[in-house]
């Protein structure tokens, strides 16, 4: 009988950890594994792919979209893009569907489905039912001769040669590629769609983009009393009062009917005192910038902060359309809203 070894980790040496050179090497193959299996997918496409596309905007209800495993990660993320264009679509996870979720299929609805497999025994089980319905069903799959692609109205392929993993088995390409596809298939149909900007925004009302298409200047503009104003015969020792009393770095110069004449900035202060002009006996009017750039209320916001970058200047006052001072608002004001 042979005695145990008492330190059996002894007898083999730890594996030496990979140099820089060699985890990059790594990354960079399989980045061009990825980026190889991206290029092959625009020779695929053809009248199953504008098949497909048509399903999705003749649609009715919704494109429920399924997958297992890896395959619903990315199905996940394919239902979010397409509800976010304009496309209402969820995510149906298909070991749920069995008990109870295929209630939230309807008659209305498409069905995008994403195996690689195409065999995927979740998802085949679906066909019945899916069948029964007579819901149009979109496969994106790397076995077109596979039993959910013979199933399919049509069948998109996403198929790979080689995955990114040196063992070929985790879904690292295969994934990809099919998410590259439902982009494809997403900004298709936005285009065709004719979904704007604005549309998006609407559908992104928390997001950067939802706050620069969706606010006004009017919503974050400063009004009343909070806007700083004087009178072109004003002295400059009372503009530079309101203008630190009031916060927004310069005052606007408006006549008896609060017309625009004028704004008065901290680079105008600058430039007078520059000139050494005494404050207390020099006119507004002798120092102010005249016709100065102006915003109209309902102007998004997006404009104000466009103005504001490309004449340089951190504050813009607010007139209505006959040049009437009605409010007024800074970088900071925009900064605070998010919309820059």
């Amino acid at each position: 009988m042979t005695p145990m070894d008492p330190h059996p980790a002894a007898a083999a040496a730890p594996a030496a950890l990979p140099d820089d050179a060699q985890l990059i090497a790594s990354a960079r193959r399989a980045l061009a594994i990825e980026a190889r299996a991206i290029e092959a997918l625009p020779a695929r496409l053809g009248a199953a792919f504008a098949q497909a596309a048509r399903i999705c905007l003749g649609c009715h209800g919704r494109v429920v979209v399924t997958g297992m495993g890896k395959s619903g990660h990315v199905a996940g993320k394919i239902a979010a893009t397409l509800a976010s264009t304009g496309t209402p679509a969820f995510f149906l996870h298909p070991a749920e569907a069995g008990h109870g979720d295929l209630g939230m299929i309807t008659r209305q609805d498409a069905v995008l489905a994403l195996s690689n497999s195409g065999e995927t025994p979740e998802l085949v089980l679906l066909l019945p039912h899916l069948k029964r319905l007579g819901v149009p069903l979109i496969v994106m799959t790397g076995k077109s001769e596979s039993t959910l692609a013979r199933a399919a109205s049509v069948a998109l392929d996403v198929g790979v040669p080689e995955e990114a993993c040196p063992l070929n088995l985790a879904p690292t390409a295969s994934t990809t590629a099919t998410l590259a596809m439902g982009d494809a298939l997403a900004v298709a149909v936005l285009e065709a769609r004719g979904f704007t900007r604005a549309d998006f925004a609407r559908s992104h009302p928390g997001g950067a983009l939802g706050r620069r298409l969706l606010l006004h200047v009017e919503d974050l503009m400063r009004t009343g009393d909070a806007v700083p104003r004087v009178a072109p015969d004003a002295r400059l020792s009372a503009g530079l009062i309101e203008m630190s009393r009031k916060g927004l770095g310069m005052t606007v110069v408006v006549d008896p009917g609060d017309r625009i004449l004028g704004v008065f900035t901290d680079g105008d202060l600058r430039r007078a005192l520059d000139r050494q002009i005494d404050v207390h006996s020099t006119l507004m009017s002798a120092v102010m910038t005249a016709s100065p750039k102006t915003i109209g209320p309902r102007e998004l916001a997006a404009e104000a902060v466009h103005l504001m970058e490309v004449h340089r200047i951190t504050a813009l006052a607010v007139s209505d359309a006959h040049g009437r001072l009605v409010g007024a608002l800074n970088v900071h004001d925009l900064l605070r809203a998010g919309v820059m």
